[in-house]
């Protein structure tokens, strides 16, 4: 047996003068240092006319966030908690009533469903019925794709998306590898991959369980307002959008991603062996179903008088109740960023409301849309869907949300619809890998190029935008939701 010689690869040496290297290696840290400097010139400066001190401060911490937010510097966990720390420090809020945010009901929910899909995912009954509804209604090209897609968006309704994706990605791989399909000239391959992104992406938005965004939405609109959401009421909203979506959207996907296959008959044989191999359902995975199931039933009869935090909570007590589940599961799966996230958004959103900044910031950026509210929610929504493709779609709500209550309050408007209005466009990210953990799952197959994601996603995102407005002015009417 021979071993490599380290100095067999010959040496890159940078050329280089030594302060241009230095420059190189230390462009992130310059980048933060000018951010610090450039705060502490802003908040030596005279808050301008209509804005008080507290007002100002609070802007322009909400900037510095924004700035965090989508360059990346930080991850936005620790933005957040930085903005948090930050407004007792400087005098906007006191500690108490700051650090109070943390227990805002939002964060305790986001908490339990994470947890719930951890048992999902953990005990295997989501592969499982993934591979059986695969078996059962896949028996052609078409019909397989179909069933990838909707089965993406099924699971997506009550699991986050992010998950579905990571789930559903090695279940497919191995239907390619058993059709044999080849990266990077097979259009079924193609069309296999991407009906997960867009199953997962459309299907995110249904409910609260699909992601993060819509109860850090539902969070800060109570934290403003007392204004709240029921589990049905939010659903009925998106699911107005969602239906019509999958629908045009496998259309979509098989227009850009042709069939150019025979027979599946071999992924489903293989399939078959797999689903064999696994056995007959296990106690873990029946428990999980029935706890599931008996949650979603009570968030939708008991949600508005009990509360979806607390059904949530009940809900993973009964996982480890019945030991479905055991805390090491619980933080292999669950994203800590996100929760830690909630709790500093909520106290910036709110020291932006308190203060008056939200309101003064509305004024001098939208004024010219006030006089009427369809603009401004076709204003708002078309930022919204836009900044989600470049960056986190909570962090999307987060700088939004401000913004939008602001806007309530001077033109009249209904909170509820604006908070639609944000959360909803924010989770339709098909156009980057960067937009959405399932596109980029999706792009990691090998299968796909950013053309192919780019060309339908920009399509896709057009028509998700105009069904959304389509709904807002005919649809969301009949369910009490009127502009």
């Amino acid at each position: 047996m021979t071993h490599s010689d380290p100095f067999d690869k010959p040496l890159k040496i940078d050329n280089r003068p030594l302060w241009l290297v230095v420059l190189d290696r230390t462009a992130r840290y310059q980048v933060i240092a000018a951010l610090v400097l450039t705060l502490a010139v802003l908040f030596r400066l005279t808050p301008p006319q209509g804005l008080s001190v507290a007002g100002y401060q609070s802007l322009v911490l909400f900037g510095a966030a924004i700035f965090l937010w989508v360059s990346g510097l930080l991850p936005i966990a620790v933005t957040a908690l930085l903005s948090m720390v930050s407004l007792p420090l400087l005098g906007i809020m006191d500690k108490k009533s700051t650090y109070a945010l943390f227990g805002n009901e939002a964060v305790f929910f986001i908490l339990g469903a994470f947890i719930l899909a951890a048992a999902l995912t953990g005990t295997g009954i989501s592969a499982r019925l993934a591979r059986a509804m695969l078996v059962r209604f896949g028996k052609t090209p078409t019909r397989l794709a179909f069933t990838v897609f909707f089965l993406s968006a099924l699971l997506s309704f009550v699991m986050s998306e992010h998950a579905v994706a990571a789930m559903m990605f090695p279940v497919i791989a191995e239907i390619a590898t058993a059709l044999k399909l080849e990266k990077g000239s097979s259009s079924y391959g193609r069309l296999l991959f991407m009906s997960i992104a867009w199953g997962c992406i459309i299907g995110g938005i249904a409910t609260f369980l699909g992601g993060a965004r819509a109860p850090l939405a539902v969070g800060m609109l109570r934290e403003n307002t007392g204004l709240s959401f029921s589990f049905l009421e939010w659903s009925s909203a998106a699911c107005m959008i969602v239906f019509p979506l999958l629908a045009i959207g496998f259309l979509l996907l098989l227009k850009f991603f042709p069939v150019d296959l025979a027979s599946v008959d071999e992924g489903i044989r293989f399939l078959n062996r797999k689903r064999l191999d696994a056995g007959r359902i296990g106690y873990n995975e029946m428990i999980t179903g029935v706890v599931m199931v008996v949650t979603v039933a009570c968030w939708l009869i008991l949600g508005e008088r009990v509360g979806l935090a607390s059904i949530a909570i009940l809900g993973t007590a009964a996982l480890f109740t019945f030991r479905v589940v055991t805390w090491q599961m619980v933080e292999e799966y669950v994203n800590w960023g996100i929760i830690l996230m909630y709790g500093g958004s909520i106290a910036l959103a709110s020291a932006l409301e308190k203060t008056g900044a939200a309101i003064w910031l509305v004024k001098k950026g939208m004024g010219a849309f006030s006089a009427s509210p369809l603009a401004v929610i076709m204003v708002i929504s078309l930022v919204s869907i836009v900044l989600t493709e470049c960056i986190s779609h909570a962090a999307v709500v987060a700088i939004l949300m401000p913004i939008g209550m602001g806007l309530c309050k001077t033109i009249g408007m209904d909170p509820k619809i604006m908070t639609l209005s944000i959360a909803l466009p924010a989770g339709l990210a098909y156009c980057l890998p960067m937009g959405t953990p399932a596109t980029a799952i999706a792009y990691s197959s090998g299968f796909l190029k950013s053309r192919d994601i780019i060309v339908s996603g920009s399509i896709i995102m057009a028509i998700s935008w105009v069904l959304f407005l389509i709904s807002v002015v005919f649809v969301w009417p009949l369910l009490g939701f009127r502009v």
